[in-house]
């Protein structure tokens, strides 16, 4: 039975409980980019709390770069803007940050800051991919696209390669599936870009 020697005690260790807490969950942007310049490790901020993220299958990353670098011919040829690489950090929210990195990302040329060093992105990309691993649990997956779309972005790409298929979702709410006999487009986002999903998924 508690005592009342005892409760002054216990409210002090609860204090401390939630000092701690608030600690490890008060991360700034600021604070992930010097975590992430001292490790190997690849994170993510979510409100405030440093998330680590495991390395990405070598499968993953041959899925990435396939597209990513046809929409990077695509945007150069065409001075549409900058495409991303994996680990670009997009800061979405402050005060509790929020800092998240999609797998290929697409920003047009009016949004690009004249200079922004080495901070993260101001802003959400105005086009996501994320690549679906073995690995990733489906609400995972659905709690970032809802998050991209939520804070701007205009199209979210999620390239499934078990089914051989990329899911569209849109700012407006709308989504359509493009199977592998498909061609993945860029509409007014990525104006022109146009890809055959079998040159994607090949072997």
């Amino acid at each position: 039975m508690q005592t009342i020697v005892d409760a002054p005690v216990k409210i002090q260790q609860e204090k401390k409980m939630r000092q701690a807490v608030a600690k490890v969950a008060g991360k700034t942007a600021a604070d992930l980019l010097r975590v992430s310049a001292d490790s190997s490790h690849r994170y993510e901020l979510i409100q405030g709390k440093i998330i680590t993220m495991s390395p990405a299958s070598y499968k993953h990353g041959v899925f990435a770069m396939r597209l990513g670098g046809r929409m990077l011919l695509h945007a150069e040829d065409n001075d549409l803007g900058f495409v991303f690489a994996a680990e670009t950090g997009f800061q979405l929210t402050t005060k509790p940050d929020t800092v998240r990195a999609p797998d290929v990302a697409f920003v047009g040329k009016e949004r690009i800051p004249s200079s922004s060093g080495f901070s993260y992105f101001p802003g959400a990309p105005d086009l996501a991919v994320e690549v679906v691993s073995p690995g990733d649990r489906a609400d995972e997956v659905q709690d970032k696209v809802q998050t991209w779309l939520h804070h701007g972005t205009k199209l979210v790409w999620v390239v499934e390669p078990k089914t051989q298929t990329v899911t569209i979702f849109r700012l407006d709410g709308s989504a359509a599936v493009v199977k592998v006999d498909g061609v993945l487009d860029g509409e007014d986002v990525l104006p022109g870009f146009r890809y055959a999903l079998a040159k994607l998924f090949t072997e």
